[in-house]
């Protein structure tokens, strides 16, 4: 019998044993500038080019029938954000929110849901790998996000695109801290990148991320963010949270979770 390893499943175990590894690491030896933090983030840095060179440049992510839709798409995470601005826009229907894409643009800009929904737009039938280890298949449709990035007027010195969005996780020294996430412009421009605002024929639901979430198709779940406020391009994840390039990787999680 010759064993045979599909490579999406194979790197998404990896991913989620190196996270999982690093998941539980909040303690002092993983702090912002310790030996073993620093020795990770290279490890990190190793794990994205030999990604990169595996994935290839523009591949596909698998895309399925209709058919093998077989359940709703499972919500994880924040699922009901009670951040005041948010709800807000929950009780006027979303009529109200407006999506801003500033940084090192020439041309910073804000578009309202009703505007990303009268764009160009891509519907693929996707499965959702959770670092957790579950996995789920729906329909997304969206605004691709690579050129409306472009539109904006990239700088030739951006180089991520950081996604601020509105829900609160936790409180710490300095005040609420809300999720946030980034990828580079490679993937930012992937043709099954895109901003999501419909799931399985109906608007994306509150507890899926309306009124936007990202979808990265060959990326882990947890890099797919939900209830987006604001996309910045950016030279350097510095500034950003605690530099990790994501709330998660603020914890010890890798910043490339590529599948």
């Amino acid at each position: 019998m010759r064993l045979r390893i599909d490579r999406r499943r194979f790197l998404t175990g990896a991913a989620v044993a190196s996270t999982t590894a690093l998941g539980g690491c909040f303690d002092p030896l993983v702090a912002n500038g310790s030996q073993v933090r620093g020795f990770l983030e290279k490890a990190n840095d190793l794990t994205y080019r030999v990604q990169r060179l595996i994935l290839g440049a523009d591949t596909l992510a698998p895309e399925f029938a209709a058919s093998e839709i077989r359940q709703p798409m499972r919500p994880n995470g924040t699922t009901d954000p009670q951040d005041d601005d948010y709800r807000a826009l929950v009780t006027a229907n979303f009529d109200t929110y407006r999506l801003t894409i500033d940084g090192a643009v020439s041309k910073p800009t804000s578009v309202s849901l009703a505007e990303l929904r009268n764009m160009p737009a891509r519907t693929q039938i996707t499965r959702h790998d959770c670092v957790e280890g579950w996995s789920c298949i729906a329909k997304w449709t969206g605004t691709p996000l690579g050129p409306l990035l472009d539109a904006a007027g990239p700088s030739a010195s951006a180089r991520y695109a950081v996604f601020s969005c509105f829900d609160t996780l936790e409180n710490g020294f300095t005040g609420p801290i809300r999720y946030y996430e980034s990828i580079d412009l490679h993937d930012a421009r992937h043709p099954q990148t895109i901003l999501a605002y419909g799931m399985n024929d109906q608007p994306l639901p509150v507890a899926n991320g309306a009124p936007l979430r990202v979808r990265v198709e060959r990326q882990l779940g947890y890099k797919m963010a939900k209830y987006i406020s604001r996309i910045t391009l950016a030279e350097s994840l510095d500034g950003f949270g605690e530099g990790g390039g994501g709330y998660w990787e603020d914890r010890g999680y890798e910043w490339f979770a590529g599948i």
